[in-house]
């Protein structure tokens, strides 16, 4: 039933970039916070630290914050402030993560700076729910391994004045994926490394996951989890498990074509395989960690998918309810497209009021769907599948709204300052997203519990 569902929604297609290049840094985002803190900048409370290696001179760590009010009647003040958007967007392409939170919306925001193993720092950016916030993070020009992260934050003044106050980051530290990986726990980790022979020309491998070998056999080509690319004939991949999985591993040819054979593994967590590929074989040998048991053998699928035929009619039917919702969202942000392309949202407010009210339908059917999981009776036993087939569709529908959001995105592009009506559809987007990632978080704590049990 998890199929029927997954058809209703849309993932994003993966993307590969050329990083062969030296890394360009994102001057207009930079000097636009350089004026702020430099023009509207509070001497009290600034903060500046730069610490580089004694040895090589490199930089480590540095930190600039700096709190700043704009006075609404200073003639530069709307300028400073009214083209961050297109600041942010134009230098975007040079980020790996961008992140843009309305006021109104809930979602907090905290940034976790790493200068080595023992010394951290947390930065709570956004507090309030009243603040309106851009961050970008990108990989350090001089030193891969660092991040380099910008962040403005701000609210108007509830008072007659109309004063903006916020507050300027401009943070480097350790890149989040370099010491995770360095402080991981080998019990749940799993882990590939392989290399390729010299005459052997695969570009990438797509690894694919699913809870047993018969479903896993049912994954689509276009359905893996990740996929990783080879540099100097290696590659790795690496996540962290609960459980024993059934994997695959398939390369793609630098023609974009998918390999015709593949090998299938045991994902399971502390399992290492150090994996040689040849022309048309592979070499695979195994580590474990000594704390981690593997099974006899994976699970097999789960009988909790064979519902009587009058549920499997309800199934089908609010599957069909939501794939309709899905295609009438697009369709309007399709039609959307068509005034981006003039450079003007003029004239759209009822295209976006259709998208929140297609959106709250879109919820009201998928929490029904969700009603219809959580009252099938099923074994004790199989609490967790139920709990994990819930968070599914929950994940799910998070890619949609994801891929909503990209679309308020290239609005910025396009058109700049966004309509109330497009701010509105987009913080309600925004509040949906919220809500899912909660329940999912719900939904993963319930199904780990009971594997515990």
């Amino acid at each position: 039933m998890l199929l029927i569902v997954s058809s209703a929604v849309t993932s994003a297609n993966a993307q590969q970039r050329n990083q062969s290049k030296a890394q360009p840094k994102p001057e207009r985002v930079i000097n636009k916070l350089n004026l702020i803190a430099n023009h509207y900048g509070k001497r009290k409370g600034q903060i500046f630290s730069v610490n580089k290696n004694p040895n090589t001179g490199l930089i480590e760590s540095s930190e600039r914050v700096v709190h700043f009010t704009i006075d609404p009647f200073d003639e530069d003040a709307d300028p400073a402030m009214a083209v961050l958007p297109q600041d942010f967007m134009h230098d975007e392409p040079l980020s790996y993560q961008i992140l843009h939170i309305m006021p109104g919306s809930t979602q907090k925001f905290s940034l976790n700076a790493v200068a080595s193993t023992t010394n951290s720092k947390y930065y709570h950016i956004r507090t309030k729910n009243s603040e309106e916030m851009w961050f970008m993070a990108c990989k350090n020009p001089d030193n891969p391994q660092l991040r380099d992260a910008y962040a403005i934050v701000w609210e108007d003044e509830d008072d007659e004045q109309g004063y903006t106050s916020g507050t300027v980051y401009m943070i480097t530290s350790l890149r989040p994926d370099i010491y995770e990986k360095e402080m991981e726990t080998s019990k749940k980790v799993f882990k590939i490394e392989g290399r390729v022979d010299a005459n052997i020309k695969d570009s990438l491998y797509n690894i694919y996951i699913a809870d047993s070998r018969d479903a896993l056999d049912a994954v689509g080509d276009d359905d893996y989890v990740t996929c990783v690319p080879v540099v100097n004939k290696r590659f790795e991949y690496q996540t962290e498990l609960v459980r024993p999985m059934a994997g695959r591993l398939r390369c793609i040819f630098p023609d974009g074509q998918l390999c015709s054979t593949w090998i299938d593994l045991n994902f399971v967590p502390g399992k290492t395989y150090y994996i040689t590929v040849h022309d048309g074989s592979y070499d695979v040998s195994e580590f474990d960690d000594p704390l981690v048991e593997e099974p006899d053998s994976l699970p097999q699928s789960s009988a909790l998918w064979e519902p009587s035929p009058q549920v499997r009619l309800q199934f089908e039917a609010k599957a069909a309810a939501i794939q309709a919702n899905t295609k009438a969202i697009k369709s309007t942000y399709a039609t959307l497209e068509t005034w981006m392309k003039i450079g003007s949202l003029t004239g759209t407010d009822n295209y976006f009021a259709q998208i929140i009210r297609l959106n709250k339908e879109l919820d009201v059917k998928i929490q029904d769907m969700i009603k219809l999981l959580k009252t099938m009776e099923v074994p004790a036993s199989q609490e967790s599948e139920r709990a994990m087939a819930i968070g599914s569709i929950y994940r799910e529908q998070l890619k949609f709204f994801t891929e909503q959001n990209q679309g308020f995105t290239e609005m910025y592009k396009q058109v700049g300052v966004l309509t109330k009506a497009a701010q509105k559809t987009q913080k309600y987007v925004n509040k949906l997203t919220e809500k899912y990632m909660a329940e999912m978080s719900k939904m993963m704590d319930i199904y780990t519990n009971e594997l515990i049990k």
